[in-house]
């Protein structure tokens, strides 16, 4: 199977994605780089529970280092967007640049995210980011919108049989309730 590099953002999202991968014919490799999870102990936390999610499922799982100082001085000035406004849209860009960065070093045609399954993110704004990322690696990004066809809803049933902590926001300090 051709190797996919699944950008995951924890493992409540990537429950269905895999599984959706695997039955397309390709073998997904989770990649960590969220460098907008605040604070540290979150941070930690989803990680953790991706690490042990992919142990479980063999899924091979590469964690990024993360500088939370330059995704920052990415977002910088948009602080106070409402989410779903131009610092998630920077956002998804900033991650998306690295993951098709990672995935050309190591020598993958093929990258998607984890990020399309939630209700509260517009695929379309992903896809965008992800596409002229694509563009500059001569990648190929597959335009998976994993919240159809019931896939939200696979995946929090995923994540309530393995008992996932189930995270109350997206991740960065900006969104927390």
């Amino acid at each position: 199977m051709e190797k996919v590099l699944l950008h995951a953002c924890c493992a409540v999202c990537s429950g269905y994605p895999i599984d959706r991968i695997r039955l397309d014919g390709y073998e997904p490799v989770l990649y960590f780089f969220n460098p907008n999870i605040f604070p540290p102990e979150e941070f930690t936390r989803r990680l953790e529970e991706l690490r042990k999610y992919a142990e479980k499922v063999q899924a091979e799982l590469i964690v990024e280092k993360q500088d939370a100082s330059k995704w920052y001085e990415f977002i910088s000035g948009l602080e106070n967007e409402p989410e779903r406004g131009k610092r998630c849209e920077r956002c998804f860009e900033y991650r998306m640049i690295h993951t098709a960065v990672k995935a050309y070093k190591l020598g993958y045609k093929y990258f998607t995210t984890t990020l399309t399954v939630s209700p509260h993110k517009q695929s379309q704004v992903i896809f965008k980011a992800a596409q002229e990322a694509a563009k500059r690696f001569d990648l190929v990004f597959l335009e998976y919108d994993f919240k159809k066809n019931d896939g939200f809803l696979k995946t929090m049933q995923i994540a309530k049989q393995e008992g996932f902590y189930r995270q109350n926001y997206c991740g960065c300090e900006f969104s927390m309730v």
